[in-house]
């Protein structure tokens, strides 16, 4: 692709406004550390979980790959870094079962494992939205998918931060 003066400046401004984003995040704590820190510390309360554990169990045999993949796709969430491939929506829908109760019980982990990790209002508040927002989407894919367009509006079932 032959770049124009429009395409570089796109992309100049994609990569101040991704700068900017993990400058924000970092600013309230929300550093490499912390994700990685986070994504440990949550997928350690998934594999115990009655619910979720055997969910998680049945697809994933080796965790350190996917562990790493998840901080990953959190670094893009928080940072926008642009690093994550793949399709969470595809492999959620492709999971027979999954209810809202599911997305529920994962938010009330993730949740609880944030508020362990951080003091911080803003960082707990940030984070917190952004996963609803991950809970939201996946849900409503899955609904929309079975159920159709009304199935997108029982996203309201799950927990704030």
């Amino acid at each position: 692709m032959i770049k124009t003066p429009q395409s570089h400046e796109a992309s100049a401004h994609a990569a101040h406004a991704r700068q900017a984003k993990r400058h924000e995040a970092e600013a309230i704590g929300i550093d490499e550390r912390f994700i990685s820190d986070m994504v440990e510390g949550f997928y350690a309360d998934i594999r115990k979980d009655d619910l979720l554990g055997p969910v998680f169990a049945e697809r994933i045999a080796d965790w350190p790959p996917h562990l790493a993949h998840m901080k990953q796709f959190w670094r893009s969430i928080l940072h926008n870094s642009g690093e994550f491939s793949g399709n969470p929506m595809a492999r959620h829908i492709a999971i027979p079962g999954l209810a809202p109760r599911h997305f529920v019980r994962w938010l009330e982990l993730f949740y609880a494992n944030l508020r362990t990790m951080t003091q911080n209002p803003r960082s707990a508040e940030l984070v917190g939205e952004r996963a609803r927002m991950v809970a939201e989407s996946l849900l409503a894919g899955i609904l929309v998918r079975r159920e159709g367009i009304a199935g997108a509006i029982k996203k309201d079932e799950l927990p704030h931060v």
